[in-house]
């Protein structure tokens, strides 16, 4: 079998001294879950929750916590929600590439209830799973990191109760970081997306991130401690701008001809995934040869003879297939005396995106959302997408267009009224509003062609019933009995085929005879 397909970028730059300046201000979004106070951690500026989701309950841990934004979560009730979804919406660019952070920190909040486990969700794709047992239980948090295009002038990230969740989901930080656009750039992201597996600083004891790392991506140390004497290479301009810090450490791979390092550390499902694997090194060919490497992952051969010099490399795949425990080898180049070496690494898992919701339906449910006074709580995010995390009432199409076929919020305590904009769901089959406390006008409704059902009963509609509605062919019941009505049942409504019902409208006159 021939190798997977392999993008390579050997970079060669010029001289940038490593302690490079404090990196300019960036375009982020730091959400502090819970928090009801704005605050500044490592120079970054956090803000409350409050403007980016109208559901969840903040609460405060009372236990100690090593960071401030852990102190507090939003948390979302579990009982009568289960496969709903509560979003935070954020305004961004459209265009640009994010990286997107959340952060959980149980803290004991559900009581003795067990830890949920629970599904995070991105403009209507399902991103992961998200279960903090195994960290929890480490006294430490768990994040979650992606890279996601902003396809509007919004994003959606959302948290939703699975059929597995036990407890209450809860959040405690959420961060939208704009990233360069050089970085991945080989990957289509309106096509798919990426989720972090692992990335790492080889050699480092600490994690490298923020003002090292200028979009405060984290580097966890990986392996011992290994600080080359007189360390001097020049890094800079590779497309993924790793943090020149990386290159100060590395881990030397001992003298044997091939050595085998167990990276990433976690045994992985059988995916497609972006591969960066990052060298530098001051080695001088008088003392001994230039470093040549070849690199195999898991046996396939990933890059021969790649050069490393103090100007720095970076060889990259953006969709490598990958199972269970994987294996980087690296081992001399032929004619190479000189051992290999790797300063960092960046694992990725790929995602394709999901459907979403067309347009001018997500438009015209945002504007109904706006026209009622008490919209249901998960009304926020894609209305359909994922399919099983659809609004409540709401039922959608499947396939390569994703339409709102039903409206069915019977009975849901609603108040406000029925905006215009309700004709441009032009996939509506059914329509059932009855027993709320609607009123106004019920708009022209002649543009929905699909049109079967439509029940307005028990609400408090005023004015004439639409002669429009006569016009629309396919209905079969209208249900208009209980409300204020007036004026003169249309005659085009008189037709066999149309279960009409309109008792109960105390000023509503029959047709003339």
């Amino acid at each position: 079998m021939p190798p997977p397909s392999l993008i390579i970028l050997i970079s060669l730059f010029s001289v940038l001294s490593l302690s490079s300046s404090q990196p300019p201000p960036l375009l982020r979004t730091l959400i502090d879950c819970g928090a009801t106070v704005p605050s500044t951690i490592n120079g970054l500026q956090w803000i409350p929750d409050t403007g980016y989701i109208t559901s969840g309950t903040s609460k405060n841990l009372t236990i100690p916590v090593l960071d401030r934004t852990l102190s507090t979560v939003r948390s979302f009730p579990l009982q009568n929600n289960l496969h709903r979804k509560f979003c935070y919406v954020v305004s961004v660019f459209r265009g640009a590439k994010y990286m997107i952070r959340s952060t959980y920190f149980y803290g004991g909040i559900n009581g003795n209830d067990p830890l949920p486990v629970f599904d995070q969700i991105v403009d209507g794709t399902l991103w992961s799973v998200v279960n903090t047992t195994g960290d929890y239980s480490d006294g430490m948090a768990s994040y979650y990191e992606g890279v996601f295009l902003a396809r509007g002038k919004t994003m959606s990230f959302c948290i939703a109760a699975n059929s597995y969740t036990e407890s209450d989901p809860f959040i405690s930080a959420l961060e939208f970081v704009i990233l360069g656009n050089s970085l991945y750039n080989s990957t289509d992201f309106k096509q798919v997306g990426l989720s972090l597996v692992a990335r790492h600083s080889f050699g480092h004891k600490e994690a490298i991130r923020y003002p090292d790392d200028q979009f405060d991506r984290v580097w966890e140390p990986f392996g011992e401690p290994v600080i080359p004497p007189s360390k001097n290479v020049s890094v800079s301009g590779i497309w993924n701008l790793p943090p020149s810090k990386i290159f100060e450490t590395e881990f030397p791979m001992g003298r044997s001809s091939l050595r085998e390092l167990r990276w990433p550390p976690v045994p992985l499902h059988n995916s497609m995934y972006y591969i960066a694997l990052y060298f530098a090194d001051d080695h001088n060919s008088s003392t001994g040869g230039s470093r040549m490497i070849d690199v195999s992952i898991n046996g396939v051969p990933y890059y021969k003879n790649l050069s490393v010099t103090p100007a720095g490399a970076v060889v990259f795949a953006t969709k490598w297939p990958l199972s269970g425990p994987t294996t980087v080898a690296l081992s001399p180049a032929t004619g190479s005396s000189v051992d290999p070496l790797i300063n960092g690494g960046e694992v990725f898992e790929v995602i394709a995106l999901g459907e979403r919701t067309l347009t001018r339906d997500v438009i015209a449910l945002e504007a109904l959302k706006s026209s009622l006074q008490n919209a249901p709580l998960d009304w926020n995010g894609d209305p359909c997408m994922p399919l099983q995390y659809s609004w409540t009432g709401i039922t959608c199409s499947e396939g390569p267009r994703i339409r709102v076929v039903t409206l069915n919020l019977t009975g849901m305590g609603l108040s406000g009224s029925l905006p215009p904009s309700i004709a441009r769901l032009t996939a509506l089959g059914d329509i059932w509003l009855g027993n709320n406390t609607l009123s106004g006008s019920i708009p022209d409704l002649s543009s929905l062609k699909m049109l079967e059902t439509l029940h307005l009963e028990d609400n408090r509609f005023t004015g004439e019933i639409p002669l429009s509605l006569g016009n629309i062919k396919g209905l079969r019941e209208l249900f208009l009995q209980n409300n204020n009505l007036t004026g003169q049942i249309p005659n085009n409504l008189l037709k066999s085929g149309l279960n009409l019902r309109t008792s109960g409208n105390q000023f509503l006159a029959p047709p003339p005879s």
